[in-house]
């Protein structure tokens, strides 16, 4: 059963957020209220929530700007609440990176359980793999997550890293990472791969300091620890 996780609940209509913070509690969530978007996006940055629930139509900044914003470097799922009926409304959110809507009036037992589906789909993804609970490789965007936040690698910083993670424990050498750049590395020395797990590490190490998951093995190359 998914409980104990921190809910942010985007809604201006003090009423609606006050019943989909109450539902969210009972279902056993911590819940966190916005009355606009003008914190949201920095609040996910500092302390990343387990799930996202985002009103459309908002004073200050509307639902899919903070949509698009969250996702230059968060993947939290993402529910939104929308009083528009238009298809290509919901279509656009949904474009714009939301997992999820619900159209108003709703039931917030509804929410409650659709955002319940979303952690646990979330979660899943992340965990499917024992030594991938912290981290998310998403092959058709080509981007990796780490603790729920993308990171923000280069191409071939993203080619190197995900291939040592899906072979988690398996040594590398810097040719065989060489070849995970392609045509890439036509223009890259050997010495480039360092400078490459260098830049990788301070990136993850910039989101989980205590990470430590690529492990340098002397005269061989580098193998990923799994987090």
């Amino acid at each position: 059963m998914i409980k104990n996780r921190s809910i942010f609940i985007v809604e201006d209509d003090h009423k609606i957020a006050a019943i989909l913070s109450d539902y969210f509690c009972s279902a056993g969530h911590h819940p966190q209220t916005f009355p606009d978007g003008r914190s949201v996006v920095s609040s996910v940055r500092s302390s990343p929530p387990s799930a996202v629930v985002l009103d459309l139509m908002l004073p200050a900044s509307d639902g899919m700007t903070i949509c698009r914003e969250l996702r230059k470097f968060s993947a939290v799922p993402i529910l939104m609440l929308t009083a528009r009926t238009d298809e290509m409304d919901k279509l656009q959110g949904l474009t714009d990176g939301a997992d999820d809507y619900v159209t108003k009036p709703f039931s917030a037992r509804e929410v409650v359980t659709r955002v319940n589906a979303l952690i646990r789909r979330y979660e899943g993804r992340v965990t499917s793999d024992p030594a991938a609970s912290k981290y998310l490789v998403d092959s058709a965007g080509q981007r990796i997550a780490w603790q729920g936040t993308w990171l923000k690698l280069s191409i071939s910083e993203y080619h190197i890293l995900s291939a040592m993670m899906q072979n988690a424990g398996r040594v590398f050498s810097r040719d065989q990472l060489l070849d995970k750049i392609g045509e890439q590395s036509l223009s890259s020395g050997d010495r480039a791969i360092d400078s490459h797990i260098k830049n990788i590490r301070r990136k993850i190490a910039a989101v989980d300091p205590d990470a430590g998951c690529i492990t340098s093995v002397y005269g061989a190359g580098y193998r990923f620890e799994g987090g």
